[in-house]
Order: C-alpha cells, then structure tokens, then sequence
C-alpha cells in the first residue's frame, strides 16, 4: 500500500486531492465513488492506456474532462488502484495484480 500511496501523490494528488475528494465538477472523486466500484476494468485501463476522455457521472454528478496517460508500469497500476480502491473508506476484498493488469490491456 505504501508504494500505491507514492505513486498517488506523484500522479494523482493534483487533480483528485489527498483525499480523494476530487473537485465537484472538474475532477471527480474517488473516495466512496460509485463510478470507480462499478466501472473498476474500465478504470484500470484508463489509468493505464490514456486516462478519461469525456463525461462520466460520479455519485450523482456529472464530470466533463479529460485524464492524461500517467505512463504508468502494470505493477504501479496495480499498486495505486490497490491503494484508491483502499481509502478514503472505500473497500475493495480483491487484489488488483501486475498480471490483472497486463490481462486486462492486452485485450483492448
């Protein structure tokens, strides 16, 4: 988890806050954030093929933006999703592993 959390500060923590709480309207939250739990492969290919391009709604409330490619390594997806789908209350009971990751984007 710690390496989950450096990486979320290197890459994350301007946008979504060191909460998680995002910016209502810009960007959205992940703390508690019902788009991340019900979308969760979507997401990890986002993080690691090119980010969001468009809009989405998050608990309730629309976000219209745009998330870069961080140029992230499989084995730091995994570690930043294991730390956001552990934070800020959120609870995730599955590990996300390099593998998963690799599974995952190969496909798209």
């Amino acid at each position: 988890m710690e390496n989950g959390k450096s990486i979320y500060n290197d890459f994350c923590l301007r946008c979504h806050l060191s909460e998680g709480e995002g910016v209502e309207g810009i960007y959205p939250p992940l703390a508690k954030s019902d788009y991340l739990f019900k979308n969760i492969k979507q997401s990890i290919i986002a993080v690691k093929q090119g980010g969001i391009d468009g809009d989405i709604i998050v608990n309730g409330k629309k976000y219209e933006g745009y998330m870069e490619n961080m140029g992230l390594y499989s084995d730091e997806v995994a570690d930043v999703m294991n730390y956001i789908l552990n934070s800020w209350g959120n609870n995730y009971n599955k590990i996300i592993t390099e593998e998963y990751v690799d599974e995952l984007t190969k496909k798209k």
